[in-house]
């Protein structure tokens, strides 16, 4: 399903457990080459990912020279934003574009953070779903724009108060389009001991009107992580991707590849196939623990030919080939058509 179908279809009335829309987060890990751009592509489809998204900016519009890092030093050297992302910032329009041919060529959904007014016009072109960084949550003139263009919007929470979210999602409301809330922690990287993956809970309490989500940061280790978060109710789930978990500097190391993905598809498998059916009903495996497990009602005692049924006559006992111990008050008062021996399990053709 496509992401614009996913949110504007949702049922916030009956929501339930469903298999994640997954998100690879490449970012701007193609560090300015299109040969890697699309390898990230391809692998990310290889790997399962309903879509892959890439940020969108200009180092001159989105910091001043005068920004601060608040990443981990020791795995990105990079002291300023500014300086960073003048290192990645070398796609625009047309390179944009490409990767969209591409995307649709290899059979999975492109999609963008933009994160200036210039970048959101053509993007727009592009996508279905407009992403909005927790960086820009309280860029509410920003929101307002992105909003202008009637499409949904994912919104991440990351380093945000709740009245914060508020303000964001009241900016929203005004345009009436579905919303997906993602939780997030705004580490890179993400601790396991502080993902705090319990605030979905409190995200899906507080915005029931929102479509629930998490963007992660944490390292990908197991998977299990992405896992739970989609257990705790989490439907639209990102991550940032790499070819190359080894490689120095950016988002290359806290970020998932494709034999992450393909880990976490196989675990989201086995999970949903215990899951199973979501409406309460009996398998037709258990149709035999159904009869004979049960119970039915019982003579405690010889019962004459003619005897009025009182409760000291029955008591209940395996299997449930009889009447129903629910079918007591019924029971009784009844007369026997014959005699009745201890032990006998009771049919109404008993009695009368």
């Amino acid at each position: 399903m496509k992401l614009f179908n996913l949110l504007k279809e949702y049922n916030y009335n009956n929501a339930k457990l469903t298999r994640p829309y997954v998100i690879a987060e490449a970012g701007v890990n193609h560090e300015g080459s299109m040969d890697l751009a699309k390898r990230l592509i391809e692998e990310a489809q290889e790997g399962g990912a309903h879509a892959i998204k890439f940020q969108t900016y200009k180092a001159s519009t989105i910091a001043s020279k005068n920004s601060p890092s608040y990443w981990d030093t020791t795995k990105e050297s990079t002291k300023s934003q500014f300086e960073l992302f003048q290192k990645y910032d070398k796609f625009w329009k047309s390179e944009y574009e490409e990767l969209k041919k591409h995307c649709d060529k290899t059979g999975i959904e492109f999609l963008s953070t933009p994160f200036d007014v210039s970048s959101a016009k053509f993007l727009n072109d592009l996508m279905d779903v407009f992403k909005i960084s927790s960086s820009d949550i309280t860029n509410l003139p920003f929101i307002e724009y992105l909003c202008s263009f009637d499409k949904p919007i994912i919104l991440s929470t990351g380093a945000s108060y709740l009245w914060e979210t508020h303000q964001a999602i009241e900016t929203i409301s005004k345009y009436s389009v579905p919303v997906c809330l993602m939780h997030c922690i705004l580490n890179y990287p993400t601790l396991d001991e502080n993902a705090n993956l319990g605030m979905i809970l409190d995200l899906i309490n507080k915005f029931p009107q929102t479509i629930p989500g998490y963007s992660d940061h944490t390292l990908p280790n197991d998977m299990e992580v992405l896992k739970i978060a989609n257990l705790l109710g989490a439907i639209v789930l990102e991550k940032h991707f790499t070819h190359d978990k080894k490689l120095p500097g950016n988002d290359h190391y806290h970020a998932m590849d494709k034999d992450d993905l393909k880990l976490f598809f196989n675990k989201m498998e086995e999970t949903y196939n215990l899951i199973g059916m979501q409406k309460k009903t009996p398998l037709l495996t258990e149709e035999k623990s159904r009869r004979n497990a049960r119970r039915s009602l019982v003579a405690l005692k010889d019962i004459k030919k003619g005897k009025k049924i009182t409760k000291s006559h029955l008591t209940w006992k395996r299997p449930a080939t009889g009447i129903s111990p629910k079918e007591i008050n019924a029971l009784v008062g009844k007369t026997t058509l014959h005699n009745i021996k201890e032990d006998d399990v009771l049919q109404w053709n008993m009695f009368d």
